[in-house]
């Protein structure tokens, strides 16, 4: 466990794009907190190389290497969703938390099982969906409480990238498809607006590619009271991607991007919140901004908190059931099913 007075020691298990962005978004917070003292990759290769270029002490040779090192408190899983649940359980079982990337899992199954096997161990996992952690959506929530556009009855959220053939995202084998992998931007979002609610009903469709993954989907969820929310995911065109949320009072919306937002826009007028400034390049779009989950997960550990109340595990698991529901009412199965 953490100490209280030191830094959170944190693995990164996997050297791609996306732990490029984190590791790099680590460096903007102080380094009497957090520590990266190892990485792992698929190659002892990749992993040195990694390991030299974000100033790294130790790359380890092996995932289970790193699992086992005495000196990590807590690993960020940054490597491809097919393989979490088999990683997960392994860095569990050497009594390590996590901090995993989204979509956490494969399907409704698989996330139910790593989600007991974490809560048996009596440690900390949270899906990374790093958006709920943004500034912009702590206020988001805090007007929503308020009451500041009235009772919530419609939220109304896209995103769409337009990405090459080749690209991972539109491989079933590979765990592709929008929405296992945007779907879990637009579904948390969701979740969050109609806090507590589930859905009564699902109708959703899409156009699978030759793969056999979802290259689009659309979904109405039908909620108690009234209350609808539409979703939308594209592989092959860029759509606006923000997120809108319509009360009987009034409006708000996150603009592109919604899902990393740093301005929010209220009746009262647009705020803006600054990102966190990095000496590095990133990958993808406001990636400062996943430093802010990281935080999150110290204050728990510190707090003795097996999992976030901002992003539970209860949550991730209706976010995995929406996602499921969507998907499969799409057409699209995976060999996890």
């Amino acid at each position: 466990m953490s100490q209280k007075s030191g830094p959170t020691r944190w693995g990164v298990l996997g050297a791609g794009q996306i732990s490029h962005d984190w590791t790099i978004a680590v460096s903007t917070l102080p380094p009497t907190e957090h520590k990266i003292v190892g990485v792992a990759a698929r190659s002892e290769e990749s992993a040195q190389k990694f390991a030299k270029e974000h100033g790294i002490p130790k790359a380890h040779k092996s995932y289970e290497d790193l699992a086992r090192d005495p000196e990590i408190d807590v690993i960020y899983v940054g490597v491809i969703h097919t393989e979490h649940l088999r990683i997960g359980k392994m860095i569990l079982d050497n009594g390590k938390h996590i901090l995993c990337e989204k979509p956490l899992c494969m399907n409704v199954r698989e996330t139910k099982e790593l989600v007991e096997y974490a809560r048996k161990k009596k440690l900390f996992l949270m899906e990374a969906i790093w958006s709920r952690f943004f500034p912009a959506y702590f206020k988001l929530r805090e007007e929503l409480e308020k009451g500041t556009i009235g009772e919530v009855m419609q939220v109304r959220v896209d995103m769409g990238l337009a990405f090459p053939e080749d690209n991972w995202r539109r491989s079933k084998e590979v765990g592709g498809g929008t929405v296992l992998d945007m779907g879990t931007y637009t579904t948390q979002f969701t979740t969050m607006c109609f806090a507590g609610l589930k859905p009564l009903k699902i109708v959703a469709s899409g156009h699978l590619n030759e793969s056999g993954a979802d290259d689009s989907s659309s979904a109405t969820i039908i909620y108690p009271n009234g209350k609808t929310g539409t979703l939308i995911t594209h592989s092959r065109v860029n759509l606006p991607s923000e997120a809108l949320v319509v009360g009987t009072k009034g409006s708000m919306k996150l603009p592109f991007p919604f899902w990393a937002a740093d301005k929010l826009e209220t009746p009262s007028g647009l705020l803006e919140f600054p990102l966190p400034k990095a000496d590095k390049e990133f990958n993808f779009w406001n990636c400062a901004g996943l430093s802010y989950q990281c935080k999150e997960v110290r204050r728990c550990i510190q707090a003795g908190l097996t999992e976030s109340p901002l992003m539970s595990l209860d949550e991730t698991i209706l976010i995995a059931e929406i996602k499921e529901s969507i998907r499969k009412q799409a057409g699209v199965s995976y060999p996890q099913d």
